[in-house]
């Protein structure tokens, strides 16, 4: 299938527009994963770069011919998604590449005493350089009409909880809040140069880092830190930078898969929050459904016929998306029929 099928997917399109606005006549998504034949990913290593270029390019493929005979809410994209290394790697940090994991940086800094010395990084820094080039050569291919999934964005503070070492930055997040915000603020400082330039090349409506979702204008970026503060260190120090993204970028979706029930409130307070996803077992993920239920749209990772029984009867005022996955075509083509009677008139 030419690339240019993407413009086929307008419906599918408009519906996650109207979805993650809070449309009322667009409750639900559905997306049925199946693929004929998968294709294993390469990890995102230097020398994989041409290997990971034309994974990409074969998923896009892939999801372009998978639009013509499933007719959910899945889109084909650019996948330009690595690791959580990136940022980390760009203000210094050595990265560990395991044989068969993905990579993970290594602390640059051991103290408070040591942030003053580290530099806001420029996006010539090779690393993201590289990035930029591994995109816009996806972008080359498919025209200018396809979406861009973004790289691995984490949080200011969890790119600091890589660059600072552990051990030291969690009493520093008592002891020495100002050398937590200042390297914060550091992080907070690229990652914004680095995506006003990511959305001035690919397009402010993108696909997102995790889950893959349709996000017409915002960020997204993974929280996973906030398991182990408490609330009020939350409000003091993540929630400051959350509000200054998602007021800058015009929105925000969140993933976080860490133990966050003692942040539940504290995630309501973050502004023009577009979608939450919490990976957590399935009896709290029907806790999290109707936590959130009046105020984000959500994806927490339903993967049953049966869950999603269960917040339809539930939680009716829920907004998410549904997901299900399937063996074959003849499967998936089924469940996606299923999930449409399930939720006909809500």
């Amino acid at each position: 299938m030419a690339p240019s099928s993407i413009h086929g997917s307008a419906a599918r399109v408009g519906r996650w527009q109207k979805f993650m606005s809070g449309a009322a006549e667009v409750p639900y998504v559905f997306m049925v994963r199946y693929a004929d034949q998968p294709r294993q990913k390469p990890l995102p290593r230097p020398e994989n770069d041409a290997a990971r270029l034309e994974w990409a390019w074969n998923n896009y493929l892939q999801g372009l011919e998978r639009m013509s005979w499933l007719a959910d809410d899945s889109l084909a994209y650019l996948d330009c998604l690595g690791g959580t290394e990136l940022f980390a790697q760009a203000f210094g940090c050595p990265v560990h590449y395991p044989d068969n994991d993905m990579p993970f940086a290594r602390p640059v800094i051991h103290s408070a005493a040591e942030v003053s010395r580290i530099k806001v990084p420029t996006l010539d820094a090779p690393v993201l350089a590289r990035q930029f080039k591994f995109a816009d050569e996806l972008r080359r291919r498919a025209g200018p009409q396809a979406l861009v999934r973004t790289v691995d964005v984490q949080s200011p503070m969890d790119i600091a909880a890589l660059i600072w070492d552990k051990n030291d930055f969690y009493p520093a997040l008592l002891e020495a809040p100002a050398a937590v915000r200042e390297l914060s603020a550091k992080v907070l400082e690229l990652l914004t140069a680095f995506l006003d330039e990511w959305f001035s090349r690919y397009g402010r409506q993108h696909v997102a880092h995790y889950p893959d979702y349709l996000m017409p204008r915002g960020l997204t970026l993974s929280e996973d830190e906030i398991g182990v503060v408490s609330p009020e260190l939350f409000i003091d120090l993540f929630l400051p930078e959350l509000a200054t993204l998602s007021s800058h970028f015009g929105g925000i979706g969140i993933h976080c898969c860490a133990h966050s029930r003692h942040q539940w409130d504290n995630l309501l307070k973050i502004p023009n929050l577009r979608l939450l996803n919490l990976v957590r077992p399935v009896d709290q993920r029907q806790q999290v459904y109707r936590h959130f239920a009046a105020h984000t749209q959500q994806w927490n990772d339903i993967s049953t016929m049966a869950e999603v029984q269960w917040l339809i009867d539930q939680v009716p005022t829920a907004r998410a998306v549904l997901e299900v996955v399937a063996g074959s075509r003849e499967e998936a083509c089924q469940l996606l029929e299923n999930l449409q009677a399930m939720t006909c008139g809500r």
